[in-house]
């Protein structure tokens, strides 16, 4: 009543406390910054049904293992340990994690010196908080070659967070600076896989990977390594294929299974695994047997995942006589709703892939 009151500008600052009133909130303030559903009696979070692992679990107890046989491993995260999984690190190796605070521009420097020390450095940071950071990626990691591996949780979209959380522009601000190699995984297996191919990648490597839990693929006891710029065909066919990466592969397998059960069309699948570099000797291949090619990617459209792959056919005289499909983000800020349902509505889940591939083959 007092500010109404006066004339000109007026600061009013006032002091919060998270939680205020809520004892597991007031004692426990962090694990309260991004609320899913809990137990009000106690503050715990309600466990996953199945109990299946997080992709960000799998992510940090891949790093401790690696990091149990190899000391120079270290984890830096920005204010984020328990949103990244470095918590999980900082348990077992506090003298080699460091939380630089709310300064990812700061981390992506620092774990660059650390890189020129010989160290390994694991910068876990969510997808969209990583774009502060593009000049000093750029400057002090890309064009010094140096071996700083960087793990993008919340990769795609992550739902109620909104248009400031989604992940969806990752693949097209990275895909396109040198030296760097960048990866997707399909599942918690492969994700292990591609954490030890980072650290072992001798220059800069990054690997983004989606919000929640996986399928339930354990990963190996000791994960191996993945040969650079190779994908997999995980189901081969006749009538057309579709290219993908990323949380968007396992989906593409169940619709071609639906759509060669109810139509009885054998479509293919290719999981690219690689972002950078593509795995362009095996995706020229099937260009050469397949007319009909739908792109999938859980990125935006414009520079990223799909726009690789056709820049690679453009460039090898390869896109003449093909019919070629890109489903993904569209130009446009994506709102709130849940996983679920904002991949229905850009028509990147199997409803939406299985009615561009009939569409496709002259079936709808």
């Amino acid at each position: 009543e007092q500010v109404k009151k006066m004339d000109g500008p007026v600061l009013v600052h006032v002091l919060t406390k998270k939680g205020k009133g809520y004892t597991p909130a007031e004692d426990n303030p962090t694990q309260f910054h991004g609320v899913g559903s809990f137990e009000p009696e106690t503050g715990r979070a309600k466990k996953f049904k199945g109990g299946l692992p997080s992709y960000t679990s799998v992510f940090g107890n891949t790093l401790c293992k690696l990091a149990e046989k190899d000391e120079k491993i270290v984890a830096i995260t920005a204010a984020m340990p328990e949103g990244t999984g470095t918590d999980i690190f900082r348990k077992q190796f506090p003298d080699r994690f460091v939380d630089v605070g709310i300064c990812e521009q700061h981390a992506v420097t620092f774990a660059a010196g650390l890189a020129t020390l010989g160290y390994k450095p694991a910068v876990a940071i969510y997808s969209t908080f990583l774009q502060r950071s593009y000049d000093q990626i750029v400057h002090d990691v890309c064009l010094q070659n140096l071996n700083v591996n960087f793990f993008l949780d919340r990769g795609g979209l992550v739902g109620a967070d909104g248009a400031t959380h989604h992940g969806v522009f990752d693949m097209s601000y990275l895909r396109h600076i040198p030296n760097l190699i960048f990866m997707a995984p399909k599942d918690e297996a492969e994700l292990a896989r591609m954490v030890r191919t980072a650290i072992d990648f001798d220059g800069p490597a990054a690997v983004r990977y989606p919000r929640g839990v996986g399928i339930g693929a354990i990963p190996e006891e000791t994960p191996g390594t993945l040969e650079i710029g190779t994908g997999e065909l995980l189901r081969d066919g006749f009538d057309g294929v579709v290219i993908t990466v990323g949380s968007r592969v396992w989906p593409a397998v169940e619709t071609v299974e639906e759509i060669d059960e109810e139509h009885g069309k054998a479509v293919a699948v290719f999981n690219a695994r690689f972002v950078k570099p593509l795995p362009e000797k095996e995706i020229l291949e099937l260009a050469s047997r397949f007319k009909k090619i739908l792109i999938v990617e859980e990125n935006a459209k414009a520079g990223g995942f799909s726009s690789a792959v056709v820049e690679l056919l453009v460039d090898n005289n390869a896109i003449d006589g093909h019919e070629i499909k890109r489903l993904g983000i569209p130009d446009e800020f994506i709102e709130h709703g849940t996983q679920l349902e904002l991949r229905n509505e850009l028509g990147i889940d199997t409803e939406g892939m299985k009615k561009s591939m009939l569409e496709m083959l002259g079936l709808e």
